[in-house]
């Protein structure tokens, strides 16, 4: 078979087949009268092979060993080749999300694109205070995008960048909440930690539906951060986490200020100081739980939590009766 047919059958054209016969890869096994390249079944097999390994990242160098060497094993080659496609999905994903977020962000003209992508570097730097900066000047004419924000704040360590992030995302509009629920599921407990700090920062509304959700996650952590924000927002669903927490001693102090500040409604007052009454008969409750829980009844109002106090300033418990006392006292006073 001339050179033109085998190219045509192939799909390699005439220049390729000439390539390959300069690196010695396949030479045409005869030349006709007129002496013209002229290919064997053979020859086109080792077409064939040379064009499947080509397809599998293979240089032309390596497939000829592949080819030649008896010796030469696939295995160490195929495991740097599955390397090297790792290494260009990579990139090629990075690429790809560098531009996702540079075309969200909607630039008018390349100097918008430019500022973009010196924002997305800069909230990549090793500098703290570089990272901090970009930060700060997002909410600039053109934003950074709240993904790439959302990203920056779930990896963040330096409290003070990330205090800058939380921000950012606080003034950046829709999409944060969202993105920002799906770091309560990460399966690292740092990451599901700034995820619902930063959650608790922005403000009500779907961040305050996703603060909700995240009362029944597995991680303490995070339904104590999703309590402490509920509370200061009024929502009384998070008494029994906040209650918990009191009597774990996780957060007590900021617990029950929380608590006093839902218990400005009358009915959840009430309704507060019975919970905190049954925790505190609860006869598992040790001793420094009992004392956290008299001194959470110092911030709810209403007869029913001046009744308990009645009650405890003559506990058996005297740390417990001299707090309750104390407390009387200062009720009194007001």
């Amino acid at each position: 078979m001339l050179i033109g047919e085998v190219a045509r059958r192939s799909g390699v054209s005439a220049r390729m087949l000439r390539h390959y016969e300069s690196l010695g890869l396949v030479r045409p096994s005869g030349r006709t009268g007129s002496g013209y390249r002229e290919y064997s079944g053979q020859d086109i097999r080792r077409i064939f092979h040379i064009e499947s390994l080509r397809s599998l990242g293979l240089s032309l160098r390596e497939i000829g060993r592949a080819l030649d060497e008896p010796g030469f094993t696939p295995s160490a080659l195929v495991g740097d080749l599955v390397r090297q496609a790792r290494e260009r999905i990579a990139a090629e994903t990075e690429l790809l999300t560098r531009l996702r977020r540079i075309d969200a962000a909607e630039p008018t003209g390349w100097e918008d694109v430019l500022q973009v992508v010196a924002l997305l570097k800069a909230l990549g730097s090793k500098s703290a205070d570089t990272r901090q900066r970009a930060a700060l000047s997002s909410a600039d004419e053109v934003p950074v995008p709240v993904e790439a924000l959302v990203e920056a704040a779930l990896s963040e360590t330096e409290p003070n960048v990330a205090g800058a992030l939380r921000w950012a995302l606080a003034r950046s509009g829709d999409g944060g909440p969202a993105l920002l629920a799906e770091g309560l599921g990460s399966p690292v407990a740092a990451v599901r930690e700034r995820a619902v700090q930063a959650l608790a920062e922005l403000p009500a509304g779907e961040a305050t539906a996703h603060l909700r959700d995240a009362l029944a996650s597995p991680d303490a952590v995070v339904r104590g951060y999703a309590a402490l924000a509920l509370g200061t927002r009024g929502m009384a669903d998070a008494v029994p986490t906040l209650m918990g927490m009191i009597v774990e001693g996780r957060n007590d102090t900021d617990a029950a200020d929380a608590l006093s500040v839902l218990a400005s409604d009358p009915a959840t007052a009430d309704q507060i100081a019975t919970g905190l009454v049954d925790r505190l008969a609860h006869g598992t409750a040790e001793a420094s739980a009992r004392g956290r829980l008299t001194q959470a009844l110092a911030g709810i109002p209403g007869t029913r939590a001046s009744g308990a106090l009645v009650e405890l300033s003559h506990d058996a418990d005297r740390a417990v009766a001299l707090t309750a006392a104390y407390l009387l006292h200062l009720r009194d006073a007001r």
